[in-house]
């Protein structure tokens, strides 16, 4: 990873009385970077900073964001909701993962205990029939149900987490970390880009094995296409409230591309940015992301809340780069938590009127396998 100075640091967490999204745009353009307009490159005013940002924000706080409710507490609470670090490109010194002294404190060789889940199956299934019922009154057409599982470890979880962040078919794989915790993810899933005033998002929804015949299954499903035209429309309609008129577009609609043997699919929303777009207008257009949580998006935020036991934590929000040039975030699916004494780890799946209560549970457990098998230990303590 790249070698960067830290310069300074911000962190909000869910109860603080201040807004998440304002804060950090101010917090970054302190720094130079063009948070008030994402289209200055654009428009003939050159932006130059000596920093860049690396960008966390959790579940809580894309739903905060945009005036929802924040669901259950974190179940790592040392985690801030909003983080974001100044480092100097000038500088030396310092993993943008882990900076120096800022990690977990190692205490011996690595391993981990068995995980534990924060729900049964039994529970998981229940949430997806009630979301069923939901959907069969008219409340909602989607909601993506998430749950979450933990394990205790000893010595230093980084090599681990860094090892993580390369599995195959991440298209963003980076972490981030503070005082007692590290964040590491290997999503397939770009939440929103933005170069040379083109904003882009790229939602993911439907899953099966990477073989041949799952390709065809994928392709053929009658759930798994309506699941993903749901949420390809919700990002044509965030994206058209920051787009100039008439650019939002779609392309290569429901591609199945391959993560950690399995098939997702996968397609690409762009348009022109309006000009004088700022970040904070960008993030609360995007966030928290649709298909993380489901359609109507606030509807599905409010279901999301009196369903899940537990907090998503850094989970189901964004976590990227955000320089002078450009904004790189990725969505926080297939992410894993440290903090001083347990991994954190989220997996669930979009849930529709033709969802099966198993095959969700099931689907949850296929997305979670390839981050537990990194993480994996052999010795037992």
């Amino acid at each position: 990873m790249s070698t960067l100075t830290e310069r300074d640091r911000y962190e909000w967490r869910v109860g603080d009385d201040s807004d998440p999204i304002g804060g950090l745009a101010a917090f970054l353009g302190h720094y130079g970077l063009p948070v008030g307009d994402l289209t200055a490159a654009t428009t003939g005013r050159r932006v130059r900073s000596r920093y860049l940002a690396g960008v966390l924000i959790g579940g809580a706080a894309g739903a905060v964001a945009v005036g929802a409710e924040p669901g259950a507490p974190s179940p790592c609470p040392d985690v801030p909701d909003v983080v974001a670090v100044i480092y100097d490109r000038d500088g030396r010194g310092g993993d943008i993962a882990a900076p120096a002294g800022s990690q977990p404190r190692p205490t011996s060789s690595w391993c981990c205990t068995e995980w534990h889940g924060s729900w049964s199956d039994t529970a998981h299934a229940t949430a997806v029939a009630r979301v069923r019922d939901a959907i069969a009154v008219g409340d909602v057409y989607q909601v993506n149900v998430v749950g979450h599982r933990a394990a205790r470890y000893r010595g230093d979880p980084i090599p681990a987490l860094r090892a993580l962040t390369r599995l195959p078919g991440a298209v963003y794989g980076g972490g981030l970390s503070g005082d007692g915790w590290v964040v590491a993810t290997a999503s397939p899933e770009s939440l929103v880009t933005v170069t040379d005033g083109v904003v882009a998002t790229r939602p993911i929804k439907g899953t099966r094995p990477a073989t041949p015949a799952g390709r065809r299954e994928l392709l053929s499903d009658p759930k798994e296409r309506a699941e993903h035209v749901m949420i390809v429309d919700l990002a044509r309609n965030d994206l058209s409230r920051i787009a100039e008129i008439g650019t939002v577009g779609v392309h290569r609609l429901f591609q199945p591309r391959e993560w950690c043997g399995l098939w997702q699919a996968e397609t690409t929303v762009s348009a022109r940015l309006r000009a004088g777009t700022g970040l904070a207008e960008l993030l609360r257009a995007v966030l928290p992301g649709g298909s993380v949580t489901g359609a109507p998006k606030l509807a599905a935020v409010a279901h999301i809340a009196a369903l899940e036991p537990v907090g998503r934590g850094p989970a189901m929000g964004a976590l990227g780069v955000i320089t002078g040039r450009r904004v790189e975030l990725g969505l926080t699916i297939r992410t894993v938590a440290a903090d001083r004494q347990r991994l954190h780890l989220w997996a669930g799946g979009g849930v529709t009127w033709g969802s099966d209560p198993t095959a969700e549970v099931a689907e949850a457990h296929a997305k979670a396998a390839p981050l537990l098998a990194a993480l994996r230990s052999t010795p037992a303590w």
